[in-house]
């Protein structure tokens, strides 16, 4: 199945972001929801934190920017790289901590890192099935802290 969606990568307003077009029904967390196994809600919610993940992941610009503003001011905070990428580590470390101690784990092995989830079960230990379970309620979390309804 190709759920081919459009992405920003990058600044919070996409106005620095680069657009990436993505299949989500690739990620693991895609191919659960196309089968029914995770709600629309903790998909979003999952995607969220994967979106808040690789803003935190993204360096900042290492060149010097060239161009003036034309209304001569230096720029707000939502201009530099570094800020943004702080505001997306402190949101990402947020959502982790709502989701709870234990669930850290399921959450950033199958969300973020893109791991299949029975090969985050075995690498972690699990039974099968149970990694499932507890990715769920995990989502569920995060589906709160982020407010999705």
């Amino acid at each position: 199945m190709r759920e081919l969606v459009e992405r920003t990568l990058g600044g919070e307003d996409g106005s620095r972001g680069r657009r990436v077009m993505m299949n989500v029904a690739e990620s693991p967390l895609g191919w659960l929801r196309a089968r029914g196994l995770v709600t629309p809600r903790q998909f979003e919610a999952g995607e969220r934190l994967r979106t808040d993940y690789e803003r935190a992941s993204l360096g900042p610009s290492v060149t010097m920017q060239w161009s003036a503003r034309v209304d001569g001011s230096r720029g707000g905070m939502a201009d530099d790289p570094a800020t943004a990428q702080l505001a997306a580590k402190r949101g990402f470390d947020a959502a982790v901590a709502a989701a709870g101690p234990g669930l850290a784990d399921i959450l950033w092995r199958v969300v973020c890192a893109g791991e299949a989830l029975p090969a985050a079960e075995k690498a972690m230990g699990w039974p099968a099935r149970a990694g499932r379970l507890v990715l769920t309620l995990a989502l569920d979390r995060v589906a709160s802290h982020y407010g999705v309804h």
